[in-house]
């Protein structure tokens, strides 16, 4: 997100899950190791929680605290393909 109040309008609309659970609100606390789970209007993205911040910083920074795993998500093998097909008769 971009801005803070569009990350806490997330979480108040109950797009946010933490570990799997849905986030009560923006002022629910994270520890180092959580998966947040955000619902965008493009898809979802995962993220790990590598660090806290000290204090607020720069977008720079705050790239340092997390890792992105929607990526690894979209290298699972999907689930399989019927052998059905729907042209035959």
């Amino acid at each position: 997100m971009r801005t803070r109040k569009a990350a806490a309008a997330l979480a108040d609309a109950g797009h946010l899950r933490i570990n799997g659970t849905r986030a009560d609100g923006a002022s629910q606390r994270v520890r180092r190791g959580d998966v947040l789970t955000v619902a965008l209007n493009r898809g979802v993205k995962m993220l790990k929680v590598v660090a806290l911040g000290a204090r607020r910083g720069s977008g720079p920074a705050a790239l340092a605290l997390y890792e992105d795993l929607s990526n690894a998500s979209a290298n699972r093998v999907p689930p399989p393909v019927s052998a059905a097909r729907i042209d035959d008769p």
